[in-house]
């Protein structure tokens, strides 16, 4: 039991850390999150599969505001509001896009939303899902805030991504290199404790390439993307142990260069037609009971 709780914390993440680790990244991020913008994208194109007018959308995970501009774009009435875990994230869009500056924005983590209860049409959330380990905790606050016949829909990364570089380190030491991602079937299974309804998910493999690791690790510290698990190693890597990581990389590489494999999870929810007591606050219980009567 105590080796599970151990190799539990040390893959559980440090959330202050994650946060300074992207209040970091914020100025140079636009620039650096090219796999990001290409994922945000092809998520969005699956709002074209559904016939949803929502009134009220949340981007959650908004980083500098990437994808705000096209979901007001594809929905014109809407009010779109963007939230992120790292202010400086929300700053640098505010600097950037001219159009961001009318936007609600709030810096907020995505396990304690201060949102009221069944406020938005459409929860959008590109590549966040991972850097939360508590899921159940996730799902419940988007229960809460979202509408009835509300949409969520998410990318997030499965446990191939990294996987060269995690087998690679595996070969050097034994601390946690890289973060635990977690598998479809289960986020599958915590949309359903969360009690979302109709979850549906697919998943594609996308490689990109490098000259070497260490561009690789560079291109991962520009959109912030440490390593923010528990049991990571402390202290700056020697080159003696950045040798050791290019030679157990190289097994991998082909065509002169070496490969980072993403696994990208794409997946979408909906909330049921009534908002069940259990996500209502105490002072919400009443008015609905008189808009659902089945709530008793």
């Amino acid at each position: 039991m105590k080796d599970m709780d151990r190799q539990q914390d040390d893959v559980s993440l440090d959330r202050l850390l994650l946060r300074r680790s992207f209040e970091n990244a914020a100025a140079g991020y636009q620039a650096a999150a090219v796999l990001q913008r290409e994922i945000g994208n092809r998520l969005r194109e699956r709002l074209e599969l559904t016939v949803l007018e929502p009134a009220r959308i949340l981007d959650l995970g908004c980083g500098p505001g990437l994808q705000i501009k096209a979901l007001a774009k594809r929905y014109p009435a809407a009010q779109v509001s963007g939230a992120d875990l790292a202010m400086n994230m929300l700053l640098a869009g505010r600097h950037v896009h001219g159009w961001f500056r009318r936007t609600p924005l709030v810096c907020a983590d995505a396990l304690r939303l201060p949102f009221k209860t069944a406020c938005f049409d459409l929860v959008y959330s590109n590549l966040m899902l991972q850097w939360c380990d508590d899921l159940d905790m996730v799902f419940r606050e988007l229960r809460r805030v979202m509408r009835p016949h509300g949409l969520l829909l998410f990318s997030t990364f499965g446990p191939d991504t990294l996987k060269e570089l995690r087998s690679a380190w595996r070969a050097v030491d034994g601390y946690q290199h890289v973060n635990r991602f977690i598998d479809m079937h289960d986020i599958g299974d915590a949309l359903l404790r969360a009690g979302f309804a109709e979850p549906v998910m697919d998943v594609e493999h996308v490689t990109l390439t490098y000259a070497d690791v260490h561009a690789l690790m560079h291109d991962l510290k520009r959109i912030g993307a440490h390593n923010v698990a528990s049991g990571r190693a402390r202290g700056l890597y020697g080159r003696r142990r950045m040798q050791q990581l290019e030679q157990a990389y190289a097994q991998f590489r082909t065509q002169g260069r070496v490969p980072a494999t993403y696994e990208v999870v794409y997946g979408t929810a909906w909330t049921p037609a009534y908002m069940p007591v259990d996500v209502l606050a105490p002072g919400e219980l009443s008015t609905s009971r008189q808009r659902n009567p089945e709530l008793g």
